[in-house]
């Protein structure tokens, strides 16, 4: 989506207040707020597109800040000036999650090519290798669900991501001839 080309959804905005101690309480309201790829206005206020499913999670989450003995208002605004510095920061940050996924993506790829240099074509390893596609996947759709405005880095994680799909299907194929032979 193109924020110049789609009606905008508008915004909710999460000012918050949290007991400074324990500080885990602080960590954990940042945690979640980045977990829903909510960006930061200033200290203790964040910023998401409008949605269905981002009022759910910041409701829920003002109710929690509430149980930590803090306090949060939930704003809903169709303005938001400087919407276009805020639009930039959101796409920002989705680029970053795009880049930490094409690292781990080339992670994979030499965890991967470690396993031809030592010779590993086994089952167990395929599978633990699946195992971490899968966790790459579930990331960009994550990161992609959130990506409202469609960041940039969005098609080389997507390129990075099917380059991983080929070397574990490449993989697989050794693994299965490998076995066939000790048959």
């Amino acid at each position: 989506m193109d924020a110049s080309t789609t009606q905008d959804p508008g915004w909710l905005v999460l000012i918050y207040r949290v007991p400074s101690e324990p500080t885990r309480l602080r960590a954990t309201v940042w945690r979640r707020l980045k977990s829903l790829g909510a960006i930061y206005l200033q200290n203790s206020a964040a910023a998401l597109p409008a949605g269905p499913a981002a009022e759910r999670a910041l409701r829920k989450l003002r109710h929690e800040i509430g149980e930590m003995n803090g306090t949060a208002v939930l704003l809903s605004c169709a303005v938001l000036a400087g919407e276009t510095e805020v639009v930039a920061a959101f796409q920002a940050a989705r680029d970053d999650e795009y880049a930490e996924i094409v690292d781990k993506c080339e992670d994979f790829g030499a965890q991967v090519r470690k396993e031809y240099t030592d010779n590993h074509f086994t089952y167990a390893e395929l599978e633990e290798n699946e195992v971490d596609l899968v966790k790459l996947r579930n990331w960009l759709a994550r990161v992609t669900e959130r990506d409202v405005f469609g960041a940039a880095g969005r098609k080389s994680a997507e390129e990075a991501l099917a380059g991983c799909e080929q070397i574990l299907e490449d993989y697989a194929a050794r693994v299965y001839a490998e076995e066939g032979e000790s048959r």
